[in-house]
């Protein structure tokens, strides 16, 4: 690992403090009581100054891929991206699909644990494949463009660790019918080769979609050492201990084609408030960390 690299971590890590944590979460309390318009207008004012916030994904995170039809996800769907197959690794057989990731999660603004539903999709005008958020639920106060700030929405929130390396999720939304409890061996799986159009290209188009759209803005993107998005655990989906699963249009009926999970933290830099960029591949990031620790 380069000396670049090593700073941008830092960069990332530093920028993360609890004392930080502490003051957002008090002012979001009364953000949350003002009209959007102006939640967005603060945000973007109190941001011009440091536009990049941290974001670090702790280690085990969790992505399960299920196949789906157009049918399944058409209201899900904006008019400027179309399905496109992919997998999860770079040998894998390629399906439409949707992906559901959990994570614990420490930034500049918040700390607690995501798990997000997203369809992959190609974006038609940049013909990138792209990440479509299209629900969530968190543990701790939340930011989307479409909807502003909102408090937790989860009752229970359990994505944890056993020292015999099973990973354990258990979690239950407070007002819809989310529910997830799933237990992985994580012991018994290697490191394998990740397609990267989905996790370098797609990590660069980041976007909202159906009750969570993001009024027209373009979509936006992680800034990120691609070293980190190579290989991660592969998962046999079939020897997933998965007792109830059901978020979005997910049920338990449904079995996972993919998973996957990666057992080290993921550094990545962002925008406070999503904003746009011209990154289109590796060399783009490469070239974005150079800018950001040269300074």
């Amino acid at each position: 690992m380069n000396k670049e690299i090593i700073e941008f971590i830092k960069e990332t890590e530093k920028k993360i403090t609890p004392e930080g944590i502490a003051t957002t979460f008090s002012n979001a309390q009364k953000l949350m009581k003002l009209p959007k318009f102006i939640q967005n207008f603060i945000i973007r004012q109190n941001t011009k100054p440091n536009q990049y916030m941290g974001f670090v994904v702790e280690p085990y995170s969790l992505f399960l891929a299920y196949e789906i039809t157009p049918e399944q996800v058409s209201v899900y769907l904006p008019d400027s991206y179309e399905l496109e197959p992919i997998s999860i690794f770079e040998h894998s057989d390629k399906k439409l699909c949707a992906i559901i990731g959990c994570f614990n999660v420490h930034t500049s603004v918040f700390w607690g644990s995501r798990y997000e539903l997203y369809v992959i999709a190609r974006n038609k005008t940049t013909n990138l494949i792209s990440w479509l958020i299209c629900d969530y639920e968190s543990n701790t106060f939340h930011y989307d463009p479409g909807q502003g700030f909102l408090p937790a929405t989860l009752q229970k929130s359990i994505f944890t660790t056993s020292y015999n390396g099973k990973l354990i999720c258990d979690i239950e939304s407070q007002n819809n019918r989310t529910r997830m409890d799933l237990i992985i061996d994580i012991n018994q799986y290697n490191c394998i080769f990740l397609n990267q159009r989905l996790w370098i290209e797609g990590n660069l188009s980041i976007d909202y979609a159906g009750e969570l759209d993001n009024n027209g803005n373009d979509p936006f993107g992680l800034i990120f050492d691609p070293m980190e998005m190579k290989c991660a655990q592969h998962i046999q989906a079939d020897q997933i201990e998965i007792r109830q699963l059901d978020f979005g249009f997910i049920n338990s009926q449904m079995k996972p084609f993919e998973a996957c999970c990666f057992p080290f933290a993921q550094h990545y830099l962002t925008t406070v408030f999503p904003q746009g960029h011209m990154m289109k591949d590796e060399n783009d990031l490469y070239a974005k960390i150079s800018e950001i620790v040269g300074k």
